[in-house]
């Protein structure tokens, strides 16, 4: 039964492997022997969807494999914590990328140099969420109240996104007064002139860092404080490594297609910041429910994650149908 067990995993992580690694060398262009720098809106919404089939494919994958003779329920259980981990963090991502196009406007980087901004950024980030992952998987599997910790962080998040949605701080987002860009200016040494797509060049024989290794190196930090509200997310709605490190993989894996497909129609997501904060309160009064409900009523009770893919769902519609008057209008207008 144990050998069973460990097989199992083993298939699963094995399959998810091979497919990230052949999806990565499709959509980054490994497979080809010149980059092409540009990505039109028909591509990225072609890939956005390959990317999303793909994911809800392994998810069927789930379903069919990951059995448990012992509970002949759990594959379906796994199966739906799967998509609500995904949908979860594909809904925070798109708030994500909405940063990245601020930056990429700050710094002057036309759709040209951005994909390969992207292609790094997100290797790094895969990089940096496996690592974060796998410590939060064992913090919580040694401390099980860092989840309360975690469910009173995104509570305190929401809020603070919900008072602020309508803030005008994000049009004077200025990432040169930040302290990463003031650390790189004193440590690296960097020209304010570009070379083509590299990140690095030769002046007067030193090398130096172009403004594309800051922006690149600002995107990924980016992405690690988002991770900071992410990932404790998706823990409420699973707490098997497996199930938030695939899930979280596959939503950044699909950023840069998505980036492309949503730079061109930001109107379609004006209310999205509202219901993304609707839905880090829920999952954040999910982990603190039963810790309230055993002192209250003497007994723990749980969220099912039906009910919590059911919601995150219904909140995602509701944002992106408030939101389409609004496109509609600028369509018109434009």
């Amino acid at each position: 039964m144990f050998l069973d067990s460990i097989n199992h995993e083993l298939l699963l992580f094995g399959v998810f492997n091979l497919i990230v690694i052949f999806m990565l060398a499709l959509d980054l262009g490994f497979l080809k022997k010149s980059a092409d720098h540009t990505m039109s809106f028909k591509r990225a919404s072609i890939w956005t969807a390959i990317w999303i089939t793909t994911s809800f494919i392994f998810a069927a994958f789930i379903y069919l494999y990951d059995t448990d003779p012992a509970s002949p329920d759990m594959n379906k259980e796994k199966t739906l914590e799967f998509i609500a981990a995904y949908l979860l963090e594909k809904s925070l991502s798109v708030d994500n990328l909405f940063v990245f196009i601020m930056i990429f406007q700050k710094y002057r980087i036309g759709p040209e140099k951005q994909p390969d901004i992207l292609k790094w950024g997100i290797i790094g980030a895969v990089i940096l969420r496996a690592i974060m992952i796998l410590s939060g998987a064992a913090l919580i599997s040694k401390f099980t109240w860092i989840l309360y910790i975690f469910g009173v962080f995104l509570i305190y998040t929401a809020v603070k996104m919900f008072l602020h949605r309508d803030d005008e701080e994000e049009e004077d987002f200025n990432p040169e007064s930040s302290g990463t860009f003031q650390f790189l200016k004193k440590w690296v040494p960097m020209t304010e002139k570009f070379d083509g797509t590299h990140f690095f060049t030769r002046e007067n024989g030193k090398r130096l860092a172009t403004p594309m290794f800051v922006v690149l190196v600002l995107i990924e930090l980016s992405d690690v404080m988002f991770a900071f509200d992410s990932i404790p997310a998706v823990f409420s709605v699973s707490q098997s490594p497996f199930i938030v490190y695939t899930s979280n993989i596959f939503a950044i894996l699909g950023l840069r297609s998505l980036y492309f497909m949503i730079s061109g129609i930001m109107e379609l997501f004006i209310y999205l910041k509202l219901g993304v904060s609707a839905i880090l309160a829920f999952v954040g009064i999910k982990m603190l429910l039963p810790l309230i409900s055993l002192h209250t009523y003497g007994k723990e009770i749980h969220v099912s994650i039906a009910v919590s893919l059911a919601f995150i769902c219904f909140v995602l519609l509701i944002s992106i149908l408030a939101s389409l008057p609004n496109y509609l209008n600028t369509k018109k207008a434009g």
